[in-house]
């Protein structure tokens, strides 16, 4: 599928990453490409091995003209909504941008509030090489957050699900309660607090 680029200089692509774990903010990021430093084998980050992402994710920093990766924290998310904080990181994003962008490429369905013009694109981090390198920066931050979390609560095993409602996850939810960093409006979440208050 062929997506039209509008005829301006500065596009930005947006993507986030973290939406679906129970635990850390959702982390997003906006890159303005620099056409006169291709990068080879920009893809969405989630078909990429981990080496190839932390690869790219250097080369990224080092030849877009701008980026910009921004959050919404837990407290956000619990407060407004996965949804609703996603879009406000989205917004961060591309307003921390240095130069400004003039027209946005959106990974999904849904737009956050921008002063310029955007469009959203589905499975737009396969199709827009802007957005996969924003799901690439995204990806690899919060990843790296999550070995970080890994080292400070070795129990939970975050290095290995990144914070995802899996089995282990759900294990070690069980046996040693939440985090000050698990998303308390997430149902998994709110049913180990129910059964440990």
């Amino acid at each position: 599928m062929q997506i039209e680029r509008p005829d301006f200089k500065y596009i930005a692509g947006v993507d986030e990453v973290g939406r679906g774990p129970l635990v850390g903010d959702v982390v997003t990021a906006a890159v303005i490409l620099d056409p006169t430093k291709p990068i080879e084998g920009l893809a969405d980050s989630k078909k990429l091995t981990e080496k190839k992402r932390n690869a790219l994710a250097e080369e990224i920093k080092e030849k877009a003209l701008c980026y910009c990766i921004a959050r919404a924290s837990v407290e956000e998310i619990d407060a407004l909504n996965i949804l609703h904080a996603t879009m406000l990181a989205m917004k961060r994003a591309v307003e921390g941008l240095n130069i400004a962008a003039e027209f946005v490429f959106v990974d999904g369905n849904r737009l956050p509030d921008l002063t310029v013009p955007a469009q959203a694109v589905v499975k737009g981090d396969s199709l827009v090489p802007e957005i996969s390198a924003a799901s690439i920066l995204a990806k690899v931050t919060r990843d790296n957050e999550m070995i970080e979390l890994d080292a400070q609560f070795p129990e939970f095993g975050f290095a290995g699900h990144k914070g995802y409602p899996t089995k282990a996850h759900f294990e070690a939810l069980a046996q040693h309660g939440i985090t000050p960093y698990h998303r308390k409006s997430f149902k998994p979440v709110q049913r180990i607090l129910a059964e440990h208050s």
